[in-house]
């Protein structure tokens, strides 16, 4: 089934851009009427693709959350691999991280303050300037601009790499960038899986896509380019028959990242990284994952200078699109986990 067999227009039938970033959908079908996507959603396929990422080196590093939430002046804490972490800015504005207790006492150091980047403990008064200091060692971290990282080479057990494996993004000084941070009871793949299935796009949030095709499967050959991925067309949703045609490809390039990038149509090279990061179990025994989802959009219409000057602005609506969206798929993510932890996960043959 091609992308208009349902009637919508073809984003191929003038090309994948058009004078306008909008198409109009011609005859949209009513959800119901979609063609079902489970034939095709096969368990072993996703399963498989999972298995592949989760194979893939990490080198230990796991995202704290948005690179901006780490702001001069006050420490940030987390809970990443069931380690306490505080992380904050130096003088200079390098990103430190370290074990998030005070070695003195054990004084929660998220509380503390930084002072021309020096972190101080609110109980009393012990100062650290980010390196090792009365038995507190620092934990390798790193800024890449929008996501702040941090490698914990016991919770991780790989060999260790001196940075992230990052997917390639658009130009700072050319996209806008947004990260949304939400928290579900499951496990990082879990959330990896959900990325993974890109069929359930349309069914789950019709209210986001429509039209989507999935042309290609890291073992079908539909779309060359797609490598170990899944290519898909997919309109996105603007108002009434108002949509967005584009064409992405999703890959894991690592066991807790899902890259979604746009190869055709509006805002090609533009990429929405899911990362699901380990936080540690609840009270109940439950394991509990944050995802991080970092989009970072880009285009060379000319309207976009605009868009980049009101940057701030944008970010709580691509946070809210995003946030959005997540309700859904966190919602997926958990039942999978509920159902493997009971032993009740369809087989995967």
């Amino acid at each position: 089934m091609s992308a208009h067999d349902d009637g919508s227009q073809a984003p191929g039938d003038g090309g994948w851009r058009g004078r306008y970033p909008l198409r109009l959908r011609r005859d949209p079908v009513n959800w119901e009427r979609q063609r079902p996507s489970w034939r095709e959603a096969r368990p072993a396929l996703i399963d498989a693709a999972l298995r592949r990422a989760l194979a893939r080196p990490s080198g230990n590093w796991y995202v704290i959350g948005a690179a901006r939430d780490v702001r001069s002046g006050r420490p940030l804490g987390r809970t990443v691999a069931g380690v306490e972490l505080v992380a904050w800015r130096d003088e200079s504005g390098r990103l430190v991280a370290g074990p998030g207790a005070c070695p003195h006492l054990g004084a929660p150091l998220k509380d503390g303050r930084v002072h021309c980047g020096t972190l101080i403990c609110h109980w009393h008064g012990l100062a650290l300037d980010g390196g090792p200091f009365a038995g507190w060692e620092p934990f390798p971290a790193y800024d890449d601009g929008v996501l702040a990282w941090v490698r914990l080479d016991r919770a991780g057990g790989e060999r260790p790499l001196d940075r992230p494996v990052l997917p390639p993004r658009p130009e700072a000084a050319d996209s806008v960038d947004a990260v949304y941070t939400g928290f579900g009871v499951c496990e990082p793949e879990d959330v990896v899986a959900n990325r993974l299935d890109p069929w359930h796009g349309a069914w789950l949030h019709p209210y986001s896509f429509a039209d989507l095709t999935v042309l290609s499967t890291p073992e079908g050959d539909a779309v060359s380019d797609a490598g170990d991925g899944f290519a898909v067309d997919v309109s996105f949703k603007v108002a009434g028959r108002a949509v967005v045609p584009v064409r992405a490809v999703f890959t894991a390039p690592e066991p807790r990242t899902v890259v979604m990038r746009i190869t055709e149509g509006e805002g090609q090279g533009s990429v929405v990284e899911t990362h699901a990061t380990p936080l540690g179990d609840d009270d109940r025994g439950r394991p509990r994952t944050a995802v991080v989802e970092a989009v970072v959009a880009a285009s060379d219409r000319p309207g976009f200078a605009a868009a980049r000057a009101v940057a701030p602005a944008l970010r709580p609506l691509m946070r809210a699109v995003a946030g959005r969206l997540w309700r859904d798929d966190l919602a997926y993510a958990e039942r999978r986990w509920h159902l493997r932890a009971t032993g009740r996960f369809p087989d995967q043959g």
